[in-house]
Formats: C-alpha cells, sequence, structure tokens
C-alpha cells in the first residue's frame, strides 16, 4: 500500500472541505489537503485524514458510507464527521485527538490552526 499526500488549490476538492481521501482500486491511499500557505497545516490535514482513513478501514466503514454524508452533509457549521449521526464519527474524532498532538508537537497553536482550516 502506498499512501500519498497531495496538496491542492482549495477549489479543486471534490467538496468543500479541507481534505479530502479515496481508497484507490488498488488500495493505495490517496489524500488532497487544501492549500493553506503553511505546510504544517497541510501536514497535520493529511494525517488527520491518513488516521481517519485507516481507521475507518479496520472498522469495515466504507468510502462510500463517509462520501454519501459528507457530500449531502448540511449540518450547519464545523465538520461532518463531528456529528454523531456521521458513519464515522468516531474514527474521525479518533484522527482529531491525532491531529491536535501534530499541531502541539510542531509548537503550534490548535485555535489558530483551527480557524486556518475554518477560513478556507
Amino acid at each position: 500500500m502506498k499512501i500519498t499526500i497531495e496538496t491542492i488549490p482549495h477549489g479543486e476538492q471534490r467538496y468543500p472541505t479541507c481534505g479530502d481521501w479515496v481508497w484507490e482500486s488498488n488500495g493505495d491511499l490517496t489524500i488532497k489537503v487544501s492549500a493553506m500557505g503553511d505546510w504544517r497545516y497541510e501536514a497535520a490535514v493529511g494525517i488527520h485524514e491518513a488516521v481517519e482513513a485507516l481507521l475507518c478501514k479496520q472498522d469495515g466503514v466504507s468510502q462510500a458510507a463517509v462520501d454519501q454524508f459528507d457530500i449531502g452533509y448540511d449540518g450547519g457549521d464545523g465538520e461532518p464527521g463531528n456529528d454523531p449521526e456521521a458513519p464515522y464519527h468516531e474514527q474521525h474524532c479518533a484522527a482529531t485527538e491525532v491531529e491536535k498532538m501534530l499541531i502541539e508537537g510542531l509548537g503550534l497553536s490548535w485555535d489558530v490552526y483551527d480557524a486556518a482550516v475554518e477560513a478556507l
């Protein structure tokens, strides 16, 4: 398996999100992260997406179920994965904890980082 994290312009995402993951037919994982002007922010989003995708795979949550929920999400502010109804809510929350540890380890403020993500 190969895991690729690629930074792209925000407008090229499949739907309004800062990070998106896709399991390729050959078993590789492709992650696309919106450009934010700081490699550390982009890496944190990418790592979140990787952890989320791997946990979903382990727990039998399909990419199709995640995509359907995310693309159709109209729950207002915030990430679709924060919604307890999301089929990948637990996996998203675990990935967020890893993301927070990485942001802290990089010496960054979670609040400033989170505001940059929300600004997209």
